[in-house]
């Protein structure tokens, strides 16, 4: 069973999707690719993640191929330049976008992180999209709480989500930021919830993964989710890394794992910057 986690507006969307950062660039890794995007499908993970930054366009190209036929199972995800995210141009990326993606909606449109553009205008370019039908929600990625405080500001209440860097070793969100989105019952999106695959050594990982049967990574995405209002969205590239991922989501950590990570990663005491890729 898919755990969800549900949305401002009320929808539910599952705890664990699929990132797609870095794919369609190797057309020799085509194939194993879209089989690997088509079985996370099949496992529940119909969250799906990507931006028009990726690959230039080719990662959005890559899920139209992919997700063809099957669209209505899909949560989709995209993602706007900053520069792109002004009057007359938010509408234009996010009509190239929906092109490149085979599709005439987004589930979820992301200004991808802070630019030149002022936040108002961002949020009427998005209000605006709504209305046409070529998205039915929006969010943020890569904003801090100050960014957040200034989105509220300028108008910015119907906000969904904000995608952002979030794991075992970069958790200084929860100083004032994962506080913030909670009180307002917006939930996060943690991207690179395993570290892009490069965790550090860990004697509280290993001894945890080997009393659950797991491995290191399963543990640290299983951290991540242990939260119901975060979304994590891993990216892999093959259908064994799919499964892996999804076996993270039915790891229960204890309360002795989450204090053994802890020790090891302990959480913020002070405000820092909001770390980013």
């Amino acid at each position: 069973m898919m755990r969800t986690v549900t949305l401002p507006d009320q929808t539910a969307v599952p705890a664990l999707g699929q990132g797609t950062w870095r794919m369609g660039e190797d057309a020799r890794q085509r194939k194993q690719e879209i089989a690997a995007l088509r079985a996370g499908l099949d496992l529940g993970m119909t969250l799906i993640d990507t931006a028009e930054m990726y690959g230039d366009g080719s990662t959005e190209t890559l899920l139209g191929e992919a997700f063809a036929g099957v669209r209505d199972r899909i949560f989709l995800v995209s993602k706007v330049y900053p520069q792109n995210a002004g009057r007359g141009r938010i509408e234009r990326a996010c009509e190239a976008s929906l092109q490149r993606l085979n599709t005439d909606h987004l589930d979820l449109y992301l200004l991808h992180w802070r630019g030149p553009v002022p936040l108002a205008e961002t949020v009427e370019g998005m209000e605006a999209l709504i209305q046409a039908g070529k998205i039915r929600r929006w969010g943020v990625s890569n904003f801090d709480h100050g960014d957040m405080e200034q989105l509220f500001r300028a108008g910015g209440e119907a906000c969904a989500t904000n995608q952002i860097l979030y794991n075992v070793t970069e958790r200084g969100a929860e100083f004032d930021l994962l506080p913030e989105l909670s009180k307002r019952h917006i939930p996060t999106m943690a991207y690179s919830p395993i570290g892009q695959g490069r965790l550090p050594a860990s004697p509280a990982l290993s001894a945890i993964a080997a009393r659950h049967d797991a491995t290191t990574f399963q543990v640290a995405l299983a951290w991540a989710l242990r939260d119901p209002t975060v979304i994590a969205i891993p990216k892999a590239a093959t259908e064994a890394h799919v499964n892996d991922n999804r076996r993270a989501l039915d790891l229960v950590l204890t309360a002795e794992d989450l204090a053994a990570i802890n020790a090891d990663f302990p959480a913020p005491t002070r405000k820092t910057r909001l770390a980013m890729l």
